[in-house]
């Protein structure tokens, strides 16, 4: 069986340095921050808008990869789930992924608005978000 190889695009620069610090959720966040592209992948950008909601996909390089069960946001009252059934960045692929609205396009940087991922996380992909 063919290996996956991930490609880093780019970078996350923003002012979450702890998780203790970091939104549970994009979705509770209005944190700002930037999103590097690095020159090579600049061109994939074409098309993002200033306004859009974009998606991102992040490596959670910092998270525990042997977990399997968590304890939903931290919650014990709700008992221990396997982390596919959760959105905890503990996981065999620590894969995160943020709807994040754009609110400035200067060249392979982006800034925007909802971060809930630590400074310097890698960024794996971008994508249109889907409706609405």
């Amino acid at each position: 069986m063919e290996q996956p190889i991930l490609q880093i695009i780019g970078m996350l620069h923003g002012d979450i340095i702890s998780r203790e610090d970091a939104p549970k959720n994009y979705d509770e966040s209005h944190r700002i921050g930037t999103l590097e592209i690095y020159p090579e992948f600049q061109d994939g950008l074409d098309g993002i808008v200033v306004g859009q909601t974009i998606v991102v996909l992040f490596w959670l390089h910092k998270s525990t990869r042997d977990v399997l069960k968590v304890y939903p946001r931290g919650d014990k009252s709700k008992g221990l789930r396997g982390v596919f059934a959760t959105r905890s960045p503990v996981r065999p692929n620590p894969i995160a992924i943020s709807e994040l609205q754009v609110l400035a396009i200067n060249g392979n940087q982006l800034e925007v608005s909802g971060l809930d991922i630590l400074d310097g996380t890698p960024i794996i992909d971008i994508k249109k978000k889907i409706g609405r």
